[in-house]
């Protein structure tokens, strides 16, 4: 394509927020090899206000589903004028909303039926698993940017400490004054395929809190309200319990001041590697749900990452504590 064609590009990922995450390295190699470009991101509700505040992109228009949240979005689209989109998941409607928007190129993995939408379509058989769901996305970026650098600096994302004041972290990052602070995240919002019992979270936890200059926070989301009253009722050891941020920005920089994010692999943990801390993630035991496709952004030597079948082994248990201990010591 011509230069002049990417002036105005738009990359979607309008789903859950692990999966925006992975698409960020896309968002911010565009903007290295060509920050002339307008970025423009099309993400759900959930990721809406999270996109506002990321500095390299700069527009974000809201996905939203239903007939009416179809027009809504048409509309936003077609005033928005892009020039070229990269959709790194596609399906039906998307497909429709991006051509019946009148984007010249729509660049889109070739798979399922949705694929007859795009008009430059990648062949990438993501089922074989054969790099990281983020390097998928930053390959699609080249049929647009042919010098597309196909690594990213880590860490991705540097929020300001100040989002956090007037916070309920904001306290306790004062109170811990130079311990480290490990984060146990037993929610996963229905998107994980291998995660420990709560008891074997607080067990973890409960290790993690007699190590000498450590202290212990648990987080929560706002579907995690049951897991926040039986972690509450069970401890019996020094932690903190925090069931929520004003948003994913303040919760992203509350993790860059802490040294270990244990959790499943969920949104938050990708929250995490975005901020390139430590990680002690938990996956299931398929192909395609393991690490090898959704590993965090953070650096390869700065994750743990067990795939998970079935309950919890005590040889398994044991990799998990001496991984832990070794990110602690």
């Amino acid at each position: 394509m011509a230069e002049s064609d990417v002036s105005h590009v738009l990359v979607t990922r309008h789903d859950k927020i692990g999966d925006f995450v992975l698409a960020l390295p896309l968002c911010w190699a565009i903007k290295q090899v060509s920050p002339e470009t307008k970025l423009t991101v099309l993400v759900a509700r959930v990721n809406w206000e999270f996109a506002r505040q990321i500095p390299f992109i700069d527009e974000v228009l809201l996905y939203e589903p239903g007939w009416r949240g179809f027009v809504q979005t048409l509309h936003r689209l077609k005033r928005a004028r892009v020039l070229a989109s990269i959709s790194c998941f596609i399906n039906i409607r998307l497909g429709f909303l991006l051509w019946w928007a009148g984007i010249p190129s729509r660049i889109g993995p070739a798979t399922k039926f949705a694929q007859i939408f795009f008009n430059d379509r990648v062949v990438q058989r993501r089922s074989r698993v054969e790099k990281p769901e983020w390097s998928y996305n930053l390959e699609l970026g080249k049929q647009l940017f042919p010098d597309l650098p196909q690594v990213f600096r880590r860490p991705l994302l540097v929020p300001p400490t100040a989002v956090l004041d007037d916070t309920p972290v904001a306290e306790i990052l004062r109170a811990c004054g130079g311990r480290k602070i490990v984060v146990f995240h037993p929610g996963f919002g229905g998107s994980s395929d291998g995660n420990l019992a709560l008891s074997d979270y607080i067990r973890l936890a409960r290790l993690a809190s007699e190590a000498p200059g450590v202290h212990v926070v648990f987080t929560f989301g706002p579907d995690d309200l049951a897991a926040y009253d039986q972690v509450r009722a069970s401890l019996d050891f020094e932690a903190d319990l925090v069931q929520s941020l004003p948003s994913l920005w303040a919760f992203c920089a509350f993790l860059q001041a802490c040294t270990l994010f244990v959790s499943t692999s969920t949104g938050p943990m990708h929250l995490a590697g975005s901020v390139n801390i430590q990680t002690l993630s938990f996956f299931g035991a398929s192909v395609f749900a393991s690490s090898r496709r959704w590993e965090p952004l953070n650096d390869r030597e700065r994750q743990s990452n067990f795939m998970l079948s079935g309950p919890l082994s005590a040889e398994v248990l044991e990799s998990i504590v001496l991984a832990m201990r070794k990110t602690l010591t």
